[in-house]
């Protein structure tokens, strides 16, 4: 596949009629009607297309929101074809959300996500340089699509600032003492002693906390929905404990060998 992609914003009825079958590929589910990606459209919003070609193969959906004090874009959606997905036609495309929003006079794009699918916390946090800020828990309640039947839909928000440089990504030890979840024999979640010992509230680390994740959780999820409920719950345990406590996830660490990933939690 040697064609270059195209990112080009989306205006008419019919881009957005070609962006629903590309959501409906893509995340299983009813699309959103037109009629609502139309109106974000036209008030705001910035939606997205990705085209090999003449073909769309992409989308990217978001709209403004308002949290009472500044404007900002809500990024609700991002979908690309699987045949697409490691061309980084993602990065590109939220690359190109921040140039548009900064044009329109935005200062931060929001949007929320699984942080337990860890090719997306990469590039959000890793690559892109945003930061996790909050969990919601059950944020969506119960969806039945393939990605999330079966689990408590939690999620991570997360928070570009678009005039702000981005979080500089040190080069992390990972340290023992530093770690809050590991991942024990047969994938299992393993709380630490560090977490069960630790204030997080009086402890103010400046060497950070450390969360090991899996790095193939829907693999996980397919063959043990148990043991995927299980690192919902741990991870829920020690993630609503860090953003409690002040704490942001400011990076995430890969260990393709290891199938790990680390997240890096700062004040």
């Amino acid at each position: 596949m040697n064609r270059s992609i195209d990112i080009r914003r989306l205006h008419s009825l019919e881009e957005l009629n070609e962006m629903q079958q590309i959501e409906e590929q893509v995340w299983e589910m009813p699309p959103t009607p037109v009629h609502q990606t139309y109106t974000a459209c036209n008030n705001g919003g910035i939606l997205l297309g990705a085209y090999d070609e003449n073909r769309m193969i992409g989308f990217l959906y978001s709209f403004a929101g308002f949290d009472g004090s500044a404007p900002y874009v809500c990024s609700h959606m991002l979908g690309i074809l699987p045949a697409y997905q490691k061309l980084g036609v993602g990065m590109r495309m939220k690359l190109e959300q921040a140039r548009i929003a900064k044009d329109l006079g935005y200062h931060m794009i929001t949007w929320t996500y699984d942080p337990l699918e860890t090719k997306n916390a990469y590039l959000n946090i890793h690559k892109l340089g945003a930061a996790g800020v909050q969990y919601k828990e059950d944020h969506y309640g119960t969806l039945d699509d393939g990605l999330n039947q079966g689990l408590a839909t939690d999620r991570f928000l997360v928070a570009w600032h678009l005039h702000k440089e981005p979080i500089k990504k040190e080069v992390h030890e990972i340290s023992e003492h530093l770690l809050l979840l590991k991942i024990g024999e047969n994938d299992q979640p393993a709380i630490t002693d560090t977490f069960n010992s630790a204030n997080l509230v009086e402890i103010e680390c400046k060497d950070g906390w450390f969360v090991a994740v899996p790095d193939h959780f829907q693999q996980i999820k397919q063959r043990d929905l148990p043991l995927a409920k299980a690192w919902r719950s741990a991870t829920r345990r020690v993630f609503m404990a860090l953003f409690s406590n002040g704490y942001m996830a400011t990076d995430i660490i890969r260990d393709k060998e290891q199938r790990i990933c680390y997240y890096y939690f700062s004040k």
